[in-house]
């Protein structure tokens, strides 16, 4: 499979420009240039950067020079500190991917479509100019897999209006389920060759987002249950079957016996087939472990993805830097970042 170079180890820069209550304080403060420096000396070769149109679109459509100033800035921290930059279209007009979000309406929505190849082409005449280390991430998560085929012809459309501006910026597409690699196989092919397939990872859920506040019944668990990695399938199902209320999906946690490193060679088989049939990059936008799993087993989880992707060649963005509920650079987690530094 072809290796996406210069875009190797990354950190997600969540809850910056996204997420976030869109003020200039949040702007101006939450990430600053020395958080910049501090990923450079960790051995970074990127960060992805997500951002909501709330940035650079007022709610009636037209550009805000202020934001754009703001991720001016960002591009030249990133070059001054030797960082490549994904610039990630995390929410856009009329979408969003958290779960009973009610105002998802983009996919319906013509008016939106023509909002959003804009939104694109105002962003390519910026700053494809940086392609050899600036790269564009279309639109972040598509949840359901009934927006598959409208959500290829918009990314198509969307990726044929950047050409007409730029012929070499890399452009990355990801697939329903949010970002699921096992929906990459129902992507149209790529384009040209600059076109990288994106997916997420956070497998097994049930590890990753234990006690999470917004995942549903996994929020309600008992506060004296905890998940811990490596460990059996049937351990997590005996798990879900005691302590999550009316249950979980199940289905990542049955693709290997022993959730270990073995289960992420199963998680990632169909995705790397696909890449392979296409000669296409694979990218792996987000994957990480909220704070309230157990330190050693955060570090486990770690070192147990990272051997795969570096097997395989797959370039990833670890979610995320600060805050989050998954910040890398967050109290809780000076204990072993030292450890997790060379995972990433």
């Amino acid at each position: 499979m072809k290796k996406w170079e210069g875009y190797q180890k990354g950190v997600n820069l969540g809850g910056w420009f996204s997420q976030c209550d869109y003020t200039e304080e949040r702007f101006n403060n939450f990430i600053t240039e020395e958080d910049f420096k501090v990923l450079s000396s960790w051995g970074l070769d990127h960060v992805r950067i997500p951002i909501d149109y709330n940035l650079v679109e007022t709610e009636e459509g037209e550009f805000k020079e202020s934001g754009f100033a703001h991720l001016d800035r960002a591009v030249a921290w990133c070059e001054k500190y030797g960082l490549n930059m994904i610039l990630d279209l995390h929410k856009t007009a009329g979408y969003s991917f958290d779960r009973g979000n009610d105002v998802n309406t983009f996919f319906e929505d013509e008016q939106l479509h023509q909002r959003f190849y804009r939104l694109w082409e105002e962003l390519a005449r910026r700053y494809s100019k940086y392609h050899k280390r600036l790269a564009f991430e279309l639109l972040n998560e598509v949840t359901d897999r009934s927006y598959c085929e409208i959500w290829n012809n918009i990314s198509g459309e969307a990726i044929e209006r950047i050409r007409k501006i730029s012929q070499d910026v890399t452009i990355l597409v990801g697939g329903y389920w949010n970002n699921s690699i096992d929906a990459l196989k129902d992507l149209d092919p790529p384009r040209d060759e600059n076109i990288v397939y994106n997916f997420h990872c956070y497998g097994p859920m049930l590890f990753t987002h234990q006690h999470a506040s917004w995942a549903g019944t996994l929020g309600k668990m008992p506060e004296d249950v905890h998940v811990v990695f490596p460990d059996t399938a049937q351990n997590y199902i005996d798990i879900i079957k005691n302590s999550v209320p009316g249950g979980f999906f199940t289905g990542d946690i049955e693709r290997h016996e022993l959730l270990g490193e073995d289960y992420f060679e199963a998680c990632f088989a169909r995705g790397l087939k696909v890449a392979e049939e296409r000669n296409v990059r694979l990218y792996c936008g987000e994957y990480g472990v909220i704070d309230n799993a157990d330190l050693q087993s955060i570090v486990n989880w770690y070192k147990a993805i990272h051997s795969v992707f570096v097997r395989h060649g797959i370039g990833r963005a670890a979610w995320s830097y600060k805050q989050m509920n998954f910040g890398l650079s967050d109290e809780k987690m000076k204990l072993v970042i030292d450890e997790i530094i060379p995972l990433l």
